[in-house]
């Protein structure tokens, strides 16, 4: 029977989890008591992604070892794979109740908190996991990205981030000092490293600006560390890469030995402290200048990234102290949105029909916290006979009690809030026809979902901060041509909301020409915006050659 154990574990780690189900169901048959068996059947379920008849398996082992912390945490799993989040928190709490050092345990309740909207709870587990295993520093970006959206953290996560920066350089072992780039190129070798070129944000603002692009004076590299998800975007924007290498399984110094080789001299990071980064790698320095941009709203704490893309609105000189890097200014914008890829008209207000004023919000349940909620709650209570149609991929069927219980706890009538949960790519974009305008989120605001809305004609009130997050959603709007839709405090945005919501008539003729406005301003003006990417590029360059 060993024999047949260790066939399957070995059916397991290759990732043949049929093989090694039909193997752990054969040993049951023999030994329906063998809770290795029941386990490891219900590892295999969970590999290959069917978390019911996962947490039948776990639900097995856990009648019969109701004090093992791995069986706990193992239920947490599969509850989140089934988006029950309330009863994923409770059972990695549970398995942290028996095992405080648990580090699996603590990240993954630190990521139930903040997906659940308590970002403070969720950032003090990370801390905690840090603490568990200092040398763990892949910690370090789920903090970092909790904290950039708190305010009260803004002094704090730079400490942080720095601490993120010298714990990569220590990884280091020998750092590149020269380079094989060419030293006077009349093209400049350019390469990108990123998880999200696909139908993601990122790959919404890039595919545009990237086939404008001059490639006389611009060729570009790929570098994804993130494979599992090509889609047809990604398809449609490989082609404009000189070279395309998926890097996700590589250790960082076989990474950053790749760029080295390829002899770049300018290397960009479009992922920051986000999912699938691989910041450790540039702290090897594979490449003569190197640039956060696009992807994330924060410094990164790498020493030996050198600039970072930014425009003036979202990060004024006086906050250029939040960062470790040198800010090099974009003209009008850091950002240019791509259209999306589908042929939908504008609809009229839908307010003119309905009769009263719809707000909506499409961004993730984590941006909406209770302070935002109950300040749209307020903003309801004031505009008689509104609604809010809220949309995003965390709103599923089976799971929106905890939203519920959210609303009832801030006074707010669920009868006048409408949740929608994750459609497909066109139905999301008409989605935007039951909308009159949107209430952005703070401190953290929307991007994709702004330009979006601004493309189906529908405005977006939004509240300015101190920081290049906080400060984005202002950026755009303001590029846009609706300044007057930024708030500079949280009154403002409540009188904002107010006063635009009983103006139907203005909100009116504003949808019938917003499309049009903005596809002529810098947000949406790609071979405007790749002009001035590639000025910025090899502007960054020459200040290299200078020395």
């Amino acid at each position: 029977m060993k024999k047949f154990f260790a066939q399957g574990l070995a059916y397991f780690k290759a990732g043949r989890y049929d093989a090694a189900i039909k193997l752990y169901e054969g040993i049951l048959v023999k030994r329906p008591q063998d809770l290795d068996a029941h386990y490891m059947l219900g590892e295999s379920y969970l590999g290959r992604g069917d978390f019911a008849e996962a947490r039948r398996c776990f639900l097995k082992v856990e009648k019969a070892a109701p004090d093992s912390p791995l069986v706990q945490f193992k239920l947490g799993i599969v509850s989140r794979g089934q988006c029950q989040y309330e009863a994923a928190a409770n059972y990695f709490r549970r398995a942290l109740a028996l095992k405080p050092d648990y580090l699996d345990a603590e990240v993954s309740m630190g990521h139930m908190l903040e997906n659940l909207g308590y970002r403070v709870h969720g950032a003090a587990c990370y801390k905690r996991a840090l603490q568990i295993n200092p040398d763990q520093i892949e910690l370090y970006s789920p903090l970092l990205y909790i904290m950039n959206s708190n305010p009260c953290d803004l002094g704090n996560s730079l400490e942080i981030a720095r601490s993120f920066g010298v714990a990569a350089s220590k990884r280091v072992k020998k750092r590149f000092s020269t380079w094989r780039c060419s030293p006077r190129p009349d093209c400049l070798r350019v390469g990108l490293v990123s998880g999200d070129l696909r139908e993601h944000p990122v790959g919404f603002f890039l595919e545009n600006i990237l086939s404008h692009l001059n490639p006389n004076r611009i060729e570009l590299f790929a570098y994804s560390t993130h494979i599992k998800e090509n889609d047809e975007l990604t398809t449609r924007i490989k082609p404009i890469f000189s070279e395309w290498k998926d890097v996700e399984s590589l250790e960082d110094a076989k990474v950053a030995r790749m760029i080295y080789e390829d002899g770049l001299h300018l290397l960009l990071d479009l992922s920051g402290h986000s999912c699938f980064n691989r910041l450790p790698v540039f702290s090897w320095k594979p490449a003569p200048v190197q640039v956060s941009w696009l992807g994330y709203f924060a410094t990164t704490g790498i020493a030996e990234i050198d600039y970072l893309l930014a425009d003036r609105m979202s990060v004024p000189r006086e906050h250029r102290d939040q960062f470790t890097e040198k800010i090099c200014y974009l003209p009008d914008t850091r950002l240019c949105f791509s259209p999306p890829d589908v042929e939908l008209e504008v609809s009229s207000l839908p307010a003119l029909s309905t009769g009263h004023i719809t707000f909506g919000c499409f961004q993730d349940m984590p941006k909406i916290s209770d302070d935002v909620l109950a300040t749209w709650g307020e903003i309801l209570g004031r505009v008689p006979g509104s609604r809010l149609r809220l949309q995003n991929r965390w709103l599923r069927e089976q799971d929106l009690h905890p939203v519920i219980t959210r609303l009832k706890n801030l006074g707010i009538d669920s009868q006048r809030v409408t949740l929608h949960g994750l459609v497909p790519r066109n139905a999301y974009l008409q989605a935007y026809s039951q909308v009159d305008l949107l209430l952005d989120t703070f401190p953290y605001p929307g991007g994709t979902t702004t330009c979006e809305a601004l493309w189906m004609g529908v405005p977006t009130v939004t509240l300015g901060g101190a920081s290049l997050l906080a400060r984005q959603g202002g950026s755009m709007m303001t590029v846009a041509g609706l300044a007057d839709w930024v708030a500079d405090s949280k009154a403002e945005y409540i009188e904002k909301a107010v006063a635009f919501a009983e103006d139907v008539q203005r909100l009116a003729m504003l949808r019938a020409t917003l499309r049009q406005q903005v596809a002529a301003s810098p947000l949406f003006d790609a071979p405007l915006f790749a002009r001035n990417l590639e000025d910025a590029l090899w502007g960054m360059w020459k200040e290299y050659e200078k020395g």
